[in-house]
């Protein structure tokens, strides 16, 4: 075969030019653009790590601006109930006072009614023992044909009530 016999008339220099090629290679892409590439890399990570930072940064900003919002939110809140349970007792105290003076107008009336209730009621009893004490008189005068007088008459008729 002519090729392999021809392998060993141009084994160095082939051998030569690979190298001379290999090194031309590596001081183009090894020294010019590799480093071109990795300072490229380095600042994307650099400006990856700068963004995050500032993310988080924002979001521990908006963490405290939340943790503010809501200490004003529970003080308001606790404000409103307290304002709330404020008016509630107000208005309970006026309800209460309404209440007082409802009951002492209704326990003037009822005593004014039980008044006159027992005043009724004397006039009546005298009425009673004023009529009872005729109508004893009467009875006597047509039963026993006896004349009893009205101070007689009047105090059987209380002794007999009172027994009653």
């Amino acid at each position: 075969m002519p090729q392999i016999a021809q392998l060993a008339e141009t084994y160095s220099s082939q051998i030569f030019w690979l190298l001379v090629f290999f090194g031309i290679t590596f001081f183009i892409v090894g020294r010019g653009m590799v480093p071109k590439v990795m300072g490229t890399v380095e600042l994307r990570d650099k400006q990856i790590s700068d963004d995050l930072a500032a993310a988080q940064g924002a979001r521990d900003a908006a963490d405290e601006q939340e943790e503010e919002w809501r200490e004003r939110e529970n003080a308001n809140r606790a404000e409103a109930q307290a304002l709330t349970a404020d008016a509630k007792a107000k208005a309970a105290e006026r309800t209460e006072e309404r209440m007082n003076e409802a009951q002492e107008r209704l326990d003037k009336q009822l005593s004014e009614a039980e008044a006159r209730i027992a005043a009724a009621r004397q006039d009546a009893m005298s009425e009673i023992e004023t009529v009872a004490a005729e109508a004893t008189q009467d009875i006597v005068a047509r039963l026993a044909g006896a004349k009893v007088d009205k101070r007689t008459a009047r105090s059987a008729v209380k002794k007999a009530i009172a027994n009653a």
